[in-house]
């Protein structure tokens, strides 16, 4: 097997990206308050990116109560944070090498479920290293997550990131399974556990605002078409929100590319008794002798 170098630019990349993500979802996290708005926290994180050299792996996900990914504030939305369990996930690129991270905010009295995701991710950073088998990962976030008195959301899962990826295999699970990879030195992965109250899986619902190119190809329009040419010089693969394309190009050519199947939706994902969730992650690289925690 080639030897990996961990020092190379890939991952001194993925280094960097990391580093800029720590910062900024301390500083996003302080935002969080009753009254101040999802866009206005969504906004102050992916200026703040590009502020430290980086640029968003993907639209700062917000997600409140029983919402667990791919929530975004819309161009114009006023929703304003209250009383709730709020999910603030960011993912930040350095010339496409990817960090992504998470960490919850509860202001709705259930810090237990908080500390139930977080428990869980630390047991399973605790176990990484060459050679473990991604299903024993699964098997302690999920056993944590129990013992805790909550349901691990079994249909989520942690994943590799790679260049202009941010959702590659392995696929690392949050419930024990039979049959898994075994990790190497140079992986790197997200960990990323989901605690609920409710029966453990999410369902889709809810608006999309959220995006991705899946293939270019010829459409009616001009507006579609400069929509096309930025999205693939801007973004390329990697997510991009609604409204950060809106402004110059309207709401009728993105849903032309999406009719078109240029791009892809997302729509939220809900915890399917509508029970609240908790997020935990963080970005690692597989070393020789365990892992290096590239977000905090």
């Amino acid at each position: 097997m080639e030897e990996v170098d961990l020092k190379s630019e890939k991952y001194e990349k993925h280094r960097a990206a990391g580093k800029i993500l720590a910062e900024t979802l301390s500083e996003s996290v302080k935002r969080i308050e009753v009254g101040v708005t999802h866009l206005e926290v969504a906004e102050f994180a992916e200026n703040r990116i590009r502020e430290l050299g980086g640029e968003p792996a993907f639209p700062v996900n917000i997600s409140i109560n029983e919402e667990a990914s791919h929530s975004t504030p819309g161009m114009d939305e006023k929703t304003k944070f209250g009383e709730e369990m709020i999910c603030l996930d960011i993912g930040v690129h350095v010339d496409g090498w990817i960090a992504d991270a998470a960490k919850t905010v509860d202001l709705s009295g259930n810090p237990k479920l908080v500390e139930a995701a977080e428990e869980a991710l630390k047991a399973a950073l605790d176990l990484i290293e060459p050679g473990v088998n991604v299903g024993k990962i699964g098997e302690v976030i999920e056993s944590k997550i129990d013992r805790m008195g909550y349901n691990s959301i079994i249909n989520l899962s942690g994943h590799g990131v790679g260049e202009y990826d941010a959702h590659i295999g392995p696929n690392i699970p949050n419930c024990a399974i039979e049959t898994g990879v075994e990790l190497e030195i140079g992986d790197v992965v997200a960990i990323e556990p989901f605690a609920t109250e409710g029966g453990g899986k999410v369902t889709e619902g809810g608006k999309e605002e959220i995006f991705s190119l899946i293939q270019k190809r010829s459409v009616r329009g001009r507006r579609s078409r400069e929509l096309v040419a930025l999205i693939e010089d801007r973004y390329k693969t990697l997510p991009f929100a609604a409204r950060w394309v809106e402004e110059s190009q309207g709401k009728i050519a993105l849903q032309r590319l999406k009719m078109a199947r240029i791009i892809r939706g997302y729509p939220v994902l809900r915890e399917q008794k509508n029970k609240l969730v908790s997020q935990a992650e963080h970005t690692v690289i597989v070393t020789k002798n365990g892992c290096e925690i590239t977000t905090e």
